[in-house]
């Protein structure tokens, strides 16, 4: 079986996507609770955490996961 990247799903999803107020990112394919690495603008962003964050700062955003790898970067 071929390796499945995580998909980053954005709430609202507006294209492009706008920082009006916050934006929902939530990572699927992670598999394992708490286990999400978050990227920033290609740094690591905090610790390692839930498949979902609030972002209020735009910027380039991936998710990481061990069963799934790093996702496409979003931009916000």
């Amino acid at each position: 079986a071929g390796t499945q990247t995580s998909q980053l799903l954005v709430d609202p999803p507006w294209t492009p996507t706008v920082l009006w107020d916050r934006v929902t990112l939530t990572c699927q394919g992670s598999g394992t609770v708490g286990a999400t690495t978050w990227y920033k603008d290609r740094q690591q962003w905090g610790q390692k955490g839930p498949d979902h964050v609030t972002v209020t700062e735009s910027g380039t955003y991936r998710c990481d996961t061990p069963n799934s790898g790093l996702n496409p970067p979003v931009r916000v």
